[in-house]
């Protein structure tokens, strides 16, 4: 269930962002949707990998390296869905920390971890 939630959160958040946000287009809410599914498997399977890859950079940056990370996620997810246009690398970057700033918000007043 909690799933469910966080992906419906991430679909809210990515239709909305994209609205405010110059630089980033999002047909519909199924494009919405599709965005924040793609997302959640690039996190899962391609983020650790690239975790790992780029561990002196993120040591010598002291974890800023990592933004750099969400943002190419971003810009992936661009690559792979129809309708969700990203105008280029900053406009990513922005994408990505209003995201990840807006999930973090979101789950912890919608989604009870006990």
């Amino acid at each position: 269930m909690n799933l469910l939630i966080r992906l419906l959160i991430t679909t809210i958040l990515v239709f909305v962002i994209s609205y405010f946000l110059p630089g980033i287009t999002v047909v519909d809410l199924t494009t919405a949707l599709i965005v924040a599914a793609v997302l959640g498997v690039l996190n899962v399977f391609l983020k650790p990998i690239l975790i790992f890859l780029t561990i002196p950079a993120t040591i010598i940056t002291l974890g800023l390296f990592l933004l750099v990370i969400n943002a190419v996620i971003v810009l992936i997810a661009d690559h792979f869905v129809s309708g969700f246009l990203v105008s280029g690398f900053w406009s990513a970057l922005f994408f990505s920390i209003l995201l990840s700033f807006g999930q973090s918000v979101m789950n912890k007043i919608l989604i009870n971890e006990e």
